[in-house]
């Protein structure tokens, strides 16, 4: 079962949030579990020296004689020699007994009870991974139905939409073979056309299906689409500077960017001003400027549902970033308000050497 990228980020981040607090909360436990064995070693130890005191019948400990100077007995030291702990001696208090432990031999036991806490540290985060996928994936359901809800809505909107569409299509064009060069058929026909870019950006919107690349006429393209909303924005002016290029991309994918980039040129600018695409082969660039209303907030432009007019869905610059990330071109943007806005694709990923 595939997954949307929305959807496999929603998981990444629900198991990260679940392992990485529970793997915190279990090395808390597993390290102070780990502290007091260590202490119940030395008590263990000490235990043992009190106990050997007594008789000396015992091999792991190596005992001495030494002067009662300033030691203080029943109590464990550790130096670089290994622990040990003074103990007195019946009926003769100028002596004192002293038990060690052979360094190896401690080192090696806090070595064992290290090895086993690791070994169990492991263990634990196998264990946790698991219950993190898990409740990651119960978590992921809710949005997993909610989207797949919102897309099969979209694509019985996008379905019915069809048959309505293609009438007022055919009658708008036969009204306008009919009455020629009539202004109303001509906002019909822009109305029509404004839905169909609608429709198109839903299906982009829900579409994952892979790209396929072929070899594209950057500057024929770019030449067609400006053909195409001059005739549609009659009192806009539109300037091109087009240096040959040929590009290797996904076409329809390539189309979309444009035309929602030029689109948006078109619907927000002002009466009577211009749109200049430049394309630039010394510099792999193509740039789109217009002297429209400016961009508030550029850097939020590209977040999904965002806008800042009352026309729009707010998902044609989401989807414009989507396919220019599929198609890996880096798209940025300079805005000022009331002056306009230059989008600025950068084509090097793509770009054929003639």
């Amino acid at each position: 079962m595939s997954l949307k990228k929305v959807e496999f980020e929603s998981l990444g981040k629900s198991f990260a949030l679940f392992f990485l607090s529970l793997t915190f909360l279990m090395s808390l436990i597993l390290y102070n579990n780990y502290l007091l064995e260590k202490d119940d070693l030395d008590e263990n130890l000490f235990t043992q020296m009190r106990l050997c005191s007594f008789d000396l019948k015992c091999t792991q400990f190596e005992f001495d004689f030494i002067e009662a100077k300033n030691k203080q007995v029943y109590t464990l030291y550790k130096d670089e020699q290994g622990p040990y702990a003074f103990f007195s001696i019946p009926k003769d208090s100028s002596y004192l007994l002293k038990l060690s432990y052979p360094l190896q031999d401690y080192v090696n036991e806090r070595k064992s009870i290290l090895n086993t806490y690791l070994y169990k540290f492991l263990l634990s985060l196998l264990v946790l991974a698991l219950i993190s996928m898990f409740f990651s994936w119960y978590t992921l359901r809710p949005l997993r139905q909610a989207l797949t809800h919102s897309d099969e809505f979209i694509k019985d909107i996008l379905h019915d939409f069809n048959t309505p569409l293609s009438t007022l299509r055919l009658n708008s064009s036969l009204l306008s073979n009919t009455f020629k060069d009539n202004k109303k058929i001509g906002r019909i026909e822009q109305a029509v056309q404004m839905i169909l870019n609608l429709q198109n950006n839903l299906r982009s919107y829900i579409d994952e299906s892979p790209l396929q690349s072929e070899l594209i006429d950057l500057k024929k393209l770019l030449q067609e689409r400006v053909h195409y909303f001059s005739d549609n924005y009659p009192d806009l002016s539109f300037t091109t500077e087009l240096d040959p290029m040929s590009v290797k991309a996904n076409i329809d994918a390539l189309t979309r960017i444009l035309d929602n980039l030029i689109s948006n040129a078109c619907k927000y600018n002002k009466k009577g001003g211009y749109i200049l695409l430049r394309l630039d082969a010394s510099q792999n660039i193509l740039s789109i400027k217009d002297t429209g209303r400016g961009i508030k907030e550029p850097k939020k432009i590209f977040e999904r549902f965002y806008k800042e007019h009352d026309r729009g869905l707010g998902i044609g610059l989401h989807i414009v970033q989507k396919l220019c990330k599929a198609l890996k071109i880096p798209i940025n943007v300079q805005s000022q308000l009331a002056k306009g806005s230059i989008f600025t694709l950068d084509l090097k990923e793509i770009r054929e050497e003639d």
